[in-house]
């Protein structure tokens, strides 16, 4: 290695491990959300002293920001708190599943059949092998978030690895590459939709395809889990090594082989597992299955199926974990199976306290309209900056980028771009599907750094079961490599993917050319 190669990557740790520490410095993650929440009422008061010559596209009126200050809002906020708390959706989805894998994990279940799979797993193939498991999650809306990623950890710590590269390397599957998939999930038809919408604004025959950036997400998977192999391996597992487990959780079992009595509980887990996968693919295989959508599609959204996916996941490890745990001996009354799902929740309490905050402030932050007025400045001023077309896209995938550190949900911020940014590009002969595909990128690549995002602090709480001094600057450092090589390498990617006029995904109708 050369002394200026030497140079960078010590230059490279030091600037990660100031992230770390600045960032393990704010406040806990609860108070940093009801400090958050202060600031919005305080900069909804302000901005609402103004006004905007900007239209907001999901009214068609012009864009007002609410006072979150005033009597109504507040009254409101204080009256809504209970529901606004309860209904956020990734507290359901989260504890429902962790119900049946607290079973699966507390009977032994899971262990044991980590430790079958790594016997016939070369250790050196498990980075990408997680990478890929989370990119085909995204089939299963927020399934991998409370699936995928701390199996990751458990995989790794089995295998003799550092958990929390494990748990990198997962994060960056579901959450950073978000936007890849070899498989189409709910996500596509919805995005398609916002955008059909837009370039429907310029020409009302505009038909676009629901699977109109397919080829375009699925080569983008081979890319993913290359880099992110690539930077798991060479940059964040070497730069953990010397951050050492938590004394109790060295003695969790690992890689010892299997014991007669653990092979034949597992055997008979597998099979109960199996049997019920198969009675749910015999139910959803007709054309007439209750399990379809409307339109006759299993992985439509709305589409039953599709809705089931986290009480799936509930009954398919609650079952195996019941009956390897009866097999195995390790359950011998119902108490075992109610304390196996006791365990997963009480590891949930400090979840739950963050979620109550993060939900109260997501509710706050959306009623301000403060997202909003950033999204379309941020356009505007993009637009106004006449790039030509690679540039535009670039910045779209940039802006995007940014914009996710502050804005969650996919389909939120689509509806808010969508109808500056499809409009303008088709003027410019890009067509919407690019457009679309340039937003998808940057709409993913961020995700594993910022806070906001509602599942970020579940990721801290999976690190903590291994080291306890786990916070948001530590995450935030463990991202960061693959967030930054992720937005440029992709963008690149589709530049290039754009350059060689390789189509996106099927067919949509239109008179504008892709390149």
């Amino acid at each position: 290695m050369t002394p200026e190669a030497v140079s960078e990557s010590q230059i490279t740790r030091r600037a990660l491990a100031a992230i770390e520490r600045v960032g393990n410095k704010l406040p806990d993650p609860a108070v940093l959300f009801i400090a958050l929440l202060l600031l919005v009422w305080i900069l909804s008061w302000f901005f609402s002293l103004f006004s905007y010559d900007l239209i907001d596209p999901r009214t068609g009126e012009q864009l007002l920001v609410s006072n979150q200050l005033s009597a109504s809002a507040m009254t409101q906020f204080m009256s809504s708190m209970v529901a606004t708390f309860a209904h956020f959706h990734p507290i359901g989805v989260v504890l429902v599943a962790m119900l049946g894998i607290g079973v699966a994990e507390h009977t032994g279940f899971i262990n044991s059949a980590l430790r079958a799979m790594l016997g016939v797993t070369a250790r050196w193939l498990l980075t990408p092998m997680i990478i890929l498991v989370g990119i085909i999650s995204h089939t299963a809306a927020d399934a991998g978030y409370v699936l995928v990623i701390p199996l990751g950890g458990i995989i790794f710590h089995a295998a003799g690895r550092h958990p929390l590269a494990g748990i990198a390397a997962a994060f960056a599957g579901v959450s950073g590459g978000f936007s890849a998939n070899f498989i189409p999930s709910a996500i596509d038809p919805m995005l398609q939709g916002i955008s059909q919408s837009a370039a429907q604004i310029i020409d009302p025959a505009v038909v676009l395809n629901p699977l109109n950036n397919f080829f375009f997400t699925a080569a983008s998977s081979i890319l993913i889990i290359g880099l992110g192999w690539l930077i798991t391996d060479r940059i964040v597992e070497p730069r953990l090594g010397a951050s050492p487990v938590d004394a109790d959780m060295e003695a969790q079992p690992g890689m010892e082989a299997l014991q007669e009595n653990e092979s034949r509980a597992l055997r008979l887990a597998l099979w109960v597992m199996a049997l019920a996968i198969g009675l749910l693919v015999m139910s959803a295989w007709s054309a007439d299955s209750a399990w379809r959508g409307p339109e006759g599609s299993l992985t439509e959204r709305g589409a039953p199926l599709m809705a089931s996916i986290v009480p799936l996941i509930f009954v398919l490890f609650l079952l195996p974990g019941v009956a390897y745990g009866v097999a195995a001996g390790t359950v011998k009354s119902s108490r075992d199976v109610i304390a196996g799902m006791t365990a997963s929740m009480n590891s949930m309490a400090y979840y739950l306290v963050i979620m109550f905050f993060i939900a109260q402030f997501i509710y706050a932050f959306a009623q301000s309209n403060l997202g909003v007025l950033l999204a379309l400045e941020g356009a505007a001023w993009l637009k106004s900056m006449g790039l030509p077309g690679p540039l535009m896209i670039a910045g779209i995938v940039l802006l995007t980028g940014i914009l996710n550190l502050f804005v969650g949900s996919a389909s939120a911020k689509w509806a808010l771009l969508a109808p500056i940014f499809v409009p303008m590009l088709m003027e410019l002969g890009i067509s919407p599907d690019l457009t679309q595909a340039a937003y998808r990128v940057g709409d993913s690549t961020t995700n594993i750094i910022t806070p906001l995002m509602p599942y970020f602090p579940l990721v801290v709480v999976y690190c903590q079961r291994y080291i306890a001094q786990t916070g948001i600057g530590t995450v935030t450092a463990l991202m960061l490599p693959y967030s930054v090589s992720f937005i440029i390498a992709w963008t690149l990617f589709l530049l290039l993917y754009w350059s060689l006029e390789i189509p996106l995904g099927l067919q949509s109708t239109y008179i504008w050319v892709t390149g």
